[in-house]
């Protein structure tokens, strides 16, 4: 578990599921995702997502506001299978939430757990190109474009957009230096 000024990230807990449901029900939420997901599917993906973190010590948490004790999304790090050598650091909020900085503040908190925990040289973040909100976040958190490239997931091929954070850049970032 790791906390911030307004957020609590988390394992998953049963009374997510309806909201985490919701959330992977959304087109727009998915527009960049792919299919919507059915109730089935999501809470699969919340099972599966609690074992990854349990069996690496990284990956996706539940994202839960502390005043009132909202779940928004889940955010975090992930290894996936488009450059297996970095981790890329995600996020996937309600749409209700987006717009107030939640996706920054989480994906700061990863940030700092890879670097300075992880210690990870760089991360990265991988959104479809035309995901101007995502590349806004990427941007607020000090990443900087890297490439773009063709990448394919469940048969389907996109163009992504990829910008990468190192760990001195991030270190002069936090410490002002830059």
């Amino acid at each position: 578990m790791r906390t911030t000024e307004r957020l609590v990230l988390r394992p998953f807990r049963e009374e997510d599921l309806a909201p985490w449901a919701a959330l992977n029900a959304d087109p727009e939420v998915t527009e960049f995702l792919g299919e919507p997901l059915n109730r089935e599917q999501s809470d699969q993906i919340a099972a599966a997502i609690n074992a990854k973190y349990e069996a690496d010590g990284y990956g996706f948490l539940a994202i839960e506001r502390r005043s009132d004790g909202a779940f928004l999304g889940a955010g975090g790090l992930s290894r996936e299978q488009w450059y297996p050598d970095d981790l890329e650091i995600g996020w996937r909020l309600a749409r209700g939430y987006w717009g107030h900085g939640y996706a920054t503040e989480a994906a700061a908190s990863w940030l700092e757990h890879g670097f300075t925990n992880l210690n990870l040289p760089r991360i990265i973040a991988v959104t479809d190109t035309p995901n101007a909100r995502s590349i806004a976040v990427m941007r607020r958190l000090g990443m900087t474009f890297d490439h773009t490239a063709m990448l394919e997931e469940d048969g389907i091929e996109f163009e992504a957009t990829i910008y990468s954070l190192t760990v001195d850049a991030w270190g002069a970032k936090t410490s002002g230096r830059e």
